[in-house]
């Protein structure tokens, strides 16, 4: 089959690789109809997450047909259509059946490298997403192999078209989930910090959850554009402003924004000293992460208020500023999403049209097309928002 492969820092190649088999019989093989690049993908593009191997298939958010299964498998039929969460879960240990699907204890056979880098018990296996993450193959294949096909995949209505559901692999309940995390209460203005995918999908959860205001920091026209007509966001362009906090502040009647939703994490662009200091920092391997957004986040939220945090993050940063998060009482939720635990409602959700789920995307293209579309999508030219590709 032919699949998207990682050869080195921004290196992608489409290589002729193995068909992938059943490994064991709770195992499914997906043909895969509808695939895209995520702005986590960059992190590995960019080699920002550790542990990646010349040859290693990419790609968390895919969907597509059941063309087999293992022997186990109950729930699934050859033919089934399917979307397929990217964290993968077992379903049934300690934190699975508590709903943290990101935290299973079984799906990560590498766990101990996190655990040697993270100095916890590892997170849950990813597709595609590096070895310390399981070393699964990913989607941005023509085949995947999915491990507990009982847990994971979700079958899809007929006459639902890819694009409609595409993004519940990822980057949908991603943005629901960092909404769910601010604790939004009834009249609560609600500040997101990237417009980018998930961002995008955080302002859309934002306003469903009981917002009064979302407002969108970003830079990126395109962004911008979908932020304010689509996701119906105030903006602030942080090339426009020397101190952002304060503008914030003076936005909400100096008080800061009740929820602040880090959907940029460890690449973050910023200006200023501090900012400049975390990329020479970060590309000296001195400091793993850009902390610009979450400190930005801590600063600006009203006292009380909470901070989610969404964004993927990779290691350890610099000048945190735990004094005033202690000194004004907020509130921190973080992680990987449980994409599983809200599959069936987000699914109802998109099928009553209460997200809109296309105008994200800015290109359609083959799987063949990959190198040139993470080059595109990582330099934000040729005004690409969201790529999506078919094999």
């Amino acid at each position: 089959m032919r699949a998207v492969t990682w050869q080195g820092t921004r290196s992608m190649s489409v290589e002729t690789v193995p068909d992938p088999e059943i490994v064991k019989q709770q195992d499914v093989i997906v043909k895969v109809s509808a695939t895209a690049i995520c702005g986590s993908d960059l992190h590995l593009y960019d080699h920002y997450i550790t542990t990646m191997q010349r040859g290693d298939i990419l790609g968390h958010e895919f969907m597509g047909e059941v063309v087999e299964t293992g022997r186990n498998v109950r729930k699934l039929k050859v033919g089934d259509r399917v979307v397929v969460p990217f964290p993968i879960a077992c379903g049934r240990c300690f934190n699975c059946v508590q709903g943290v699907f990101s935290a299973c204890d079984n799906s990560n056979p590498n766990g101990e490298i996190a655990e040697a880098l993270y100095g916890s018990t590892a997170g849950a296996g990813i597709f595609g997403y590096s070895h310390m993450y399981g070393g699964y193959s990913g989607g941005q294949a023509e085949y995947v192999r999915v491990p507990y096909g009982d847990v994971g995949p979700m079958k899809i209505p007929d006459g639902v078209q890819d694009e409609q559901v595409l993004f519940l692999s990822d980057i949908l309940p991603t943005g629901w989930q960092a909404a769910l995390r601010g604790q939004i209460e009834p009249g609560d203005t609600v500040a997101v910090w990237g417009g980018g995918p998930v961002g995008y999908f955080a302002m859309q959860s934002a306003w469903l959850q009981g917002a009064a205001r979302v407002i969108c920091i970003e830079r990126e026209p395109e962004r911008i554009g979908l932020a304010r007509d689509i996701c119906k966001a105030e903006i602030v362009n942080f090339e426009d402003t020397d101190d952002l906090v304060e503008l914030l502040k003076q936005m909400t009647g100096g008080r800061g924004p009740d929820v602040c939703i880090d959907a940029v994490g460890m690449e973050a662009h910023g200006h200023g000293f501090m900012a400049a200091a975390d990329r020479v920092k970060q590309a000296l391997r001195i400091e793993m992460d850009r902390a610009t957004v979450v400190r930005q986040t801590i600063q600006a939220a009203a006292k009380g208020g909470r901070v989610s945090i969404i964004g993927v993050y990779g290691g350890v940063i610099d000048k945190f500023p735990l004094g005033a998060f202690f000194a004004k009482g907020l509130r921190m939720g973080a992680g990987q999403c449980d994409v599983h635990r809200f599959l069936p409602e987000l699914l109802t959700r998109v099928l009553n049209g209460e997200f809109d789920t296309t105008s994200l995307i800015s290109h359609r293209l083959t799987l063949e097309e990959a190198p040139g579309a993470y080059e595109m999508f990582a330099q934000k030219t040729h005004g690409c928002t969201k790529v999506v590709m078919r094999p």
